[in-house]
């Protein structure tokens, strides 16, 4: 008797995920006076629990891009190509001088750069890529505590990158009512995944 091989799971041509858990009904469009860049750590490429793929399939002109040591040229293409001045989503690190402080007159100049990753990933990716450091940095201005429930942090002011990232534009456009569908829509995703953890383990560290 032969036994035939179990089929693949169908998966999402948008989302990437199974046809089963596909996250697509979350997708919130939206186009943001900045242009936004985010830099994915591969660990997070698999992670169901991640957000940086629904962030990017909601805001119109947004790049995605994978990797945690970049190529100093295609990074510099990245960060600097179209005549956009990039500004670092990020606090300031202890022990590094003080990045010059960007103009934010103009958001439709900018290129908003968003590491995509845990806080322990997102510090390699500053120390691995000399790039990145020399950014001029945007802090978030009194972030509300995170809603991402399914990811454990050590502090309620550490969002997950589409939440830090839908503040740090609503910041820049002084247009906080614009993003409040994709962080409501974050809500709906953030139930769909606690339904397929059981115990929730994970840190962003």
């Amino acid at each position: 008797m032969s036994v035939d091989a179990p089929s693949k799971r169908a998966m999402c041509g948008r989302c990437l995920r199974a046809q089963s858990s596909c996250i697509c009904s979350w997708i919130r469009p939206l186009a943001p006076a900045a242009q936004v860049l985010i830099l994915q750590h591969p660990l997070e490429v698999a992670q169901a629990k991640g957000s940086g793929r629904l962030l990017h399939l909601s805001l119109a002109g947004s790049v995605l891009a994978h990797g945690e040591q970049f190529d100093e040229e295609v990074l510099r293409d990245l960060l600097f190509g179209g005549d956009l001045r990039p500004v670092l989503l990020y606090p300031e690190t202890p022990g590094q001088p003080a990045s010059t402080v960007p103009d934010l007159s103009a958001p439709e100049r900018l290129r908003l750069v968003i590491l995509d990753a845990t806080w322990r990933k997102s510090r390699k990716m500053l120390h691995l890529n000399p790039l990145l450091q020399a950014l001029p940095r945007l802090p978030l201005i009194d972030p509300p505590a995170s809603q991402y429930r399914i990811r454990k942090a050590h502090r309620m002011d550490q969002l997950s990158t589409l939440e830090a990232a839908c503040h740090a534009l609503a910041q820049l456009e002084s247009e906080h009512a614009k993003y409040l569908p994709l962080l409501q829509a974050f809500d709906g995703f953030v139930a769909q995944q606690s339904s397929y953890i059981p115990t929730v383990t994970d840190y962003r560290a």
